[in-house]
């Protein structure tokens, strides 16, 4: 599984994010792959999840895979609660 996180530019805010996935898919025995990725690297770019700022979702409308927009990117439980669900939805 391929778990991409996305920023505008640069990579502070997907490499947040990814250190934020990588503890939660640790502690709940999930292998992935999460990289990180500002929006203009990522086109063309596959995964099964996106993990993106709710304010990028006008840029991720054609995404492949399953897109997540996180609100607050510091509350750690609405981003456990949201890769969960979207790991689980994608293996059924």
């Amino acid at each position: 599984m391929r778990i991409a996180t996305l920023c505008g530019m640069g990579f502070g805010t997907s490499m947040m994010l990814k250190l934020f996935i990588d503890e939660i898919l640790k502690a709940e025995a999930i292998k992935a792959e999460v990289v990180p990725w500002d929006l203009g690297s990522f086109k063309g770019q596959k995964a099964d999840i996106v993990v993106a700022p709710i304010d990028m979702s006008s840029h991720l409308k054609n995404a492949q895979g399953k897109v997540v927009l996180i609100k607050n990117l510091v509350d750690k439980n609405e981003i456990k609660a949201k890769i969960l669900d979207a790991i689980k939805e994608i293996k059924q």
